[in-house]
């Protein structure tokens, strides 16, 4: 199954444009950019199903854990959110009640009819990162992300550089344990295989873009989930909320 938790930049009525200038919400503080079009590129391609948001990350953050304080954002990337600068804790918890746990309930509903059928779901999460992070280029077009379970991490990362893909984000440009997010409440918390793959969105900002990468996410996809390892129930641990180096596939971890 394939999942999407920033598809969409698009707000309620209710929240008007939460008073940020024209065109912030066409920036990646609003969604991450040629996601949604990889997501459901892949979905075809496999004959899964994906399931995608279709709000604004700046309305509630769907990958973000219920209590995490960066759940409703009132700064995002030096962006002052004015709709935001007000949300109390009623406001976040409303929030969280019609947007946020749809989106989360919806996805557990399908991992659990998936499960029961048979055999056990792939998760394979969608996200996107910008060139440039603070003045300095991002090396990567591709990363994954992952915690403690690299059953799908590590043959990905090995199918995506023998592509010539490299160097490919081994938990780069983020950290894959978060405490709370979609995939720690979803995969590993019920030991299910996944991984959270990061494309970098000046490759697929457009129609074309997003064919191509979901051609070649999908080529290096297809053999992994072949695997046996990829389809059964393994509890890893997590690494979330601990302090520690990032665990690395070129090395034991």
């Amino acid at each position: 199954m394939f999942l999407c938790d920033h598809a969409s930049n698009a707000l309620p009525p209710a929240y008007g444009d939460l008073g940020l200038p024209a065109g912030a919400l066409e920036r990646h503080i609003g969604y991450d950019i040629g996601a949604a079009g990889v997501t459901r590129a892949l979905a075809a391609q496999f004959s899964a199903p994906a399931l995608l948001t279709r709000f604004t990350r700046l309305l509630i953050d769907s990958n973000r854990g219920a209590d995490d304080p960066t759940l409703v954002m009132k700064l995002s990337d030096g962006a002052i959110v004015p709709g935001n600068a007000g949300a109390d804790a009623q406001e976040v918890a409303r929030r969280r009640r019609l947007f946020w746990a749809p989106y989360r309930d919806a996805a557990a509903r399908l991992a659990q009819e998936m499960q029961a059928q048979g055999p056990v779901p792939a998760v394979v999460s969608l996200h996107s990162f910008t060139p440039v992070w603070r003045g300095a280029p991002r090396p990567w077009r591709v990363g994954l992300l992952w915690d403690l379970d690299a059953r799908m991490a590590q043959p990905l990362l090995e199918g995506l550089e023998a592509a010539g893909l490299g160097p490919v984000g081994d938990n780069e440009p983020y950290d894959g344990a978060l405490k709370g997010d979609t995939l720690y409440d979803l995969a590993t918390a019920r030991g299910l295989p996944h991984v959270l793959i990061e494309l970098r969105q000046d490759l697929i900002a457009d129609a074309g873009g997003q064919a191509e990468w979901a051609r070649i996410v999908g080529d290096a996809l297809a053999p992994v989930l072949a695997l046996p390892q990829c389809h059964m129930i393994a509890h890893h641990g997590s690494r979330a909320g601990a302090r520690g180096q990032r665990p690395s596939l070129r090395r034991p971890a």
